[in-house]
């Protein structure tokens, strides 16, 4: 079986993505209030595998992705990690790490013909779970995270993400929400 062949719901991800309908909801310290911002984004999935963990068997999709708010060239988001596919247990998981010093690693239940699925991490989760630097932790901890992929078509695929945040000057938590729908692209060496 080739490499594809070998990332079941993953593999239709493989490749290079572009897309110009984000919206991500959040607090904007600018504005001192939770605000719209639209953005365009760019993912690029490179497969690999196997790696072996004794008895487990993971392929998957080292992933860069960036976005950039419409008026900008530089972006204002990067992440960088990898989509897993564990065959014998039926798991998608998603390790990322996100340069302002948050690391989660989210999963979910998965076949390998799904064209819709959900990952998700929770604070202090042995697994599926999420860390912050220690400034974060203080001020704005992710304390959830949770993402649902559907693929539309071998040239569409769409997400919505809910990142929730305990933020240090707010009561309740704040729902951080980002949802986009990409195309494949022109392969390109990374976002």
């Amino acid at each position: 079986m080739d490499q594809l062949g070998n990332l079941g719901p993953l593999a239709p991800l493989a490749g290079s993505w572009e897309g110009d309908q984000g919206l991500d909801i959040s607090f904007n310290h600018a504005l001192g209030k939770v605000a719209e911002t639209p953005y365009k984004e760019r993912t690029t999935f490179a497969p690999f595998g196997p790696v072996e963990n004794g008895k487990q068997i993971l392929y998957g999709l080292d992933y860069r992705t960036a976005a950039w708010r419409a008026e900008e060239d530089e972006p204002f988001h990067t992440e960088v990690g990898y989509w897993l596919w564990d065959a014998d247990a039926g798991q998608v998981m998603r390790c990322f790490m996100v340069p302002r010093g948050t690391v989660v690693i989210a999963g979910g239940e998965a076949s390998p013909d799904s064209r819709c699925f959900a990952m998700r991490a929770v604070i202090g989760s042995e697994v599926f779970g999420i860390l912050s630097n220690p400034h974060l932790d203080r001020t704005a901890r992710t304390v959830e995270y949770l993402v649902t992929i559907t693929v539309l078509d071998d040239d569409t695929y769409s997400y919505e993400e809910d990142t929730v945040l305990a933020m240090d000057f707010m009561d309740d938590l704040l729902h951080h929400t980002d949802r986009n729908t990409l195309r494949r692209a022109a392969d390109r060496s990374g976002p």
